[in-house]
């Protein structure tokens, strides 16, 4: 019986490139024949026709399910989508531009089949703008300090996972998801294997700074209480600093300077400043974690479905 391979692609201003990967897909998992396959859509609300486009190819393949968005939740939220709604053993998620090989996709199962439960993609040569690879070097920094990845392993948006980490993953339930973070937390058995990466054939990156400064704020406070203990460390060597330096002051004024005179002004005011600035940049901190935990009580959804179609629409209303 073949083994049944579940693709998950979140879509974003993608209706140019997405019939491309779907054929890639398709035509490569022909050559596969120990392997059936599905693709799972998710539009993230994008403003262009990419769900038109997803319809089209829903009705055009019989294998195919599409998910629309009622709002731009972000790629993490729309994998999570994605993952409930998946049948496969093997879970392989890609982009929706065609930058990650699909028809390289054998050497991530096969990664698999060898007894991996995560099989990263790795390029040698990055075909990202030079904002988008600066956004990578410092998500690896952060996951590395963070969250405890192994400083030789390579993350990427293109991956494949056994089916027990996927369930593991979507019992996460809270609002701000991050999936590198989940996989991080359910296994250590993760290995990486070389692909090439391709140029990008149309459109441009849906990542701004501010969408990748809200992925870094979503890793390292949802899966990670080190920026606390940081502030803490930063917090105690600061009023050790602030100590000696008011006894420097008593000796100075007591040993070197003459009575009455009055000194040290600007070297106060740098020291209230300095203090100051660190005080509300460790309460922003620690009300960025009461925030999210207050959004997380009051069960802000992770993602919300406005349409579905495709196979599993089919699936629900024979059922």
């Amino acid at each position: 019986m073949k083994k049944m391979v579940s693709f998950v692609i979140p879509c974003y201003r993608s209706e140019a490139t997405l019939p491309g990967v779907i054929e890639e897909i398709r035509e490569t998992m022909e050559k596969l024949q120990d392997y059936a396959y599905e693709v799972v859509l998710v539009n993230d609300c994008s403003p262009d026709d990419t769900f038109a486009c997803i319809r089209r190819l829903c009705r055009e393949y019989d294998n195919i399910t599409g998910i629309d968005l009622a709002k731009n939740f972000g790629q993490h939220s729309a994998l999570m989508a994605g993952f409930h709604y998946v049948k496969g053993e093997i879970i392989v998620c890609l982009d929706d531009d065609g930058q990650t090989p699909a028809d390289e996709v054998d050497k991530l199962l096969k990664g698999i089949e060898d007894g991996a439960d995560v099989v990263y993609a790795k390029y040698q040569h990055k075909h990202h703008s030079g904002f988008r690879n600066w956004g990578s070097r410092v998500n690896e920094l952060m996951t590395r300090v963070m969250l405890g990845k192994p400083k030789d392993l390579f993350l990427s948006s293109y991956f494949a996972a056994r089916r027990f980490v996927v369930e593991e993953m979507i019992r996460y339930e809270y609002a701000y998801p991050y999936v590198i973070g989940l996989v991080l937390r359910t296994t250590k058995n993760i290995i990486n294997v070389e692909v090439e990466h391709r140029d990008r054939q149309a459109g441009t990156s849906g990542y701004t700074l501010g969408k990748l400064l809200s992925l870094w704020f979503n890793g390292f406070t949802a899966f990670s209480v080190k920026p606390l203990r940081i502030a803490t460390v930063s917090g105690a060597g600061c009023a050790f600093v602030g100590f000696l330096y008011g006894i420097y002051t008593i000796i100075k004024k007591i040993f070197i300077n003459p009575p009455g005179l009055v000194t040290g002004f600007s070297a106060l005011m740098s020291v209230l400043v300095f203090m100051g600035g660190m005080l509300m940049l460790m309460m922003g901190l620690v009300g960025e974690y009461m925030g999210r935990m207050y959004i997380s009580m009051n069960n802000s959804p992770q993602y919300v479905i406005r349409e579905m179609t495709g196979e599993r629409k089919k699936e629900d209303e024979e059922n």
